[in-house]
């Protein structure tokens, strides 16, 4: 596995595939090969797991909050799959009770990092800046002998 970041110290790292899924988590699964509209249909897919989860009519400002990041998150991710890496595959939504993962699989060989120098006034590239801001986390694994990744990206459940 690799990430695409530090960490800083006496933090190890995320930990191998599947290590942050307990038996308290739920999982959501959505393909995404030869679909149109993969923006929006990602993040209705994410819209209707929240609600289901309970995130969503949201209660106070602060769950509001963090319910629209974890959309905005899942358009940067999928918007990238889209624009750099030959699309995406399929969307992985994992909520466990005190984060929700995602996960966003794409055929790509390119590996995001927050463009730099980052232009704050310019259009574009702010994608990973804006994924890197709002995550606890977030990184990339690869599958040895198999082409393409899976970006993932954790926010903390709401409090």
């Amino acid at each position: 596995m690799s990430t695409t970041r530090q960490h800083p110290p006496g933090d190890l790292g995320p930990e191998p595939d599947g290590a942050g899924v307990s038996a308290a988590s739920t999982v959501r699964t959505l393909s995404l090969e030869s679909a149109s509209g993969i923006v929006p249909l990602a993040r209705d897919f994410t819209r209707q797991a929240l609600h289901d989860w309970g995130w969503l009519p949201a209660a106070t400002a602060d769950r509001r909050a963090a319910a629209e990041d974890v959309l905005l998150v899942v358009s940067e991710l999928v918007t990238n799959a889209c624009l750099h890496a030959e699309g995406p595959e399929e969307l992985r939504v994992v909520c466990g009770p005190k984060m929700l993962r995602l996960e966003v699989t794409d055929r790509g060989a390119g590996q995001p990092a927050p463009r730099t120098p980052h232009r704050a006034g310019r259009p574009g590239g702010h994608g990973m800046f804006i994924v890197e801001r709002l995550c606890l986390d977030w990184g990339v694994v690869r599958t040895p002998g198999r082409p393409g990744k899976t970006v993932w990206a954790e926010l903390a459940a709401p409090a």
